[in-house]
């Protein structure tokens, strides 16, 4: 029996490798990912993405945290009224664009090319397409994070582990730790809303970097498979009906019925 638990943070990522934008509700469309997420990505020289026939891509074409932990040093968001991506370090805006013009594209990427020269490989490039999602898999999915394997984690390496550092959609309170490893198959019931569980998430080395700091300093991956020979934290689900989810809503378990 799954025990009850709860929706403690919702956020998406509406550029690639950049900032997480904390949410308080939002509405999951059927088959879709969070409105916006993973919206855009920062092209790290010439990936032959099309924006006229979009394919997915692994992320080791764009700017990532896996290899490019200096991203976390920027502070960034996008308002959606109109396409507009705002960049801060320390608090001093450094770059700000339309990512629906040419002109704005132009302005954030000529400040990834002269502000980091040296540690991107080619021309960085704003890639985007009608309907496309720069996912870390190829289909449009939901991660979540249970924060019990969180903490297990924690007691793992014997210190904090920020949650950021999954960069995950949902984060839950309530399971066991692992308990989400469990639920591949299964259908999660957030009210009216259902997300069928697809995938369980193998970590990258992205996780080992601090979302704060923008240090490289935990070897997350390797304790995993170290302790449980494995390196999966968390879970990929589908919205197979859509509806509106918020901070606090339970998420339980739905049982099959019994014919």
């Amino acid at each position: 029996m799954t025990p009850p638990a709860k929706i403690t943070g919702l956020y998406r990522y509406p550029v690639k490798g950049l900032s997480p934008e904390p949410l308080t509700n939002v509405g999951l469309g059927v088959g879709e990912m969070l409105p916006a997420d993973r919206r855009y990505a920062i092209e790290n020289g010439p990936s032959g993405f099309d924006p006229a026939a979009p394919a997915w891509l692994p992320k080791a074409h764009f700017l990532m945290l896996m290899r490019d932990e200096w991203l976390a040093a920027l502070h960034t968001h996008f308002q959606d009224a109109n396409h507009t991506l705002t960049i801060r370090r320390n608090g001093e805006i450094l770059a700000e664009g339309d990512l629906e013009t040419a002109e704005g594209r132009a302005a954030i990427e000529r400040f990834f090319a002269a502000a980091y020269a040296g540690e991107i490989k080619g021309p960085p490039k704003i890639l985007a397409s009608a309907g496309h999602r720069f996912s870390d898999v190829a289909r449009k999915v939901v991660s979540i994070i249970n924060l019990g394997s969180l903490q297990a984690i924690e007691d793992m390496i014997g210190q904090p582990v920020h949650p950021l550092r999954f960069r995950a959609n949902l984060y839950v309170e309530g399971w066991p730790a692992w308990h989400e490893l469990e639920l591949l198959g299964q259908t999660l019931a957030i009210g009216d809303t259902r997300l069928k569980v697809v995938k369980r998430i193998t970590r990258c080395a992205a996780i080992n970097v601090d979302p704060e700091t923008a240090a490289r300093d935990l070897a997350i991956p390797q304790a995993l498979q170290r302790r449980l020979g494995h390196a999966d934290c968390g879970i990929y689900a589908e919205v197979i009906h859509g509806g509106e989810i918020a901070l606090g809503d339970a998420i339980a378990v739905e049982q099959p019925e019994l014919l």
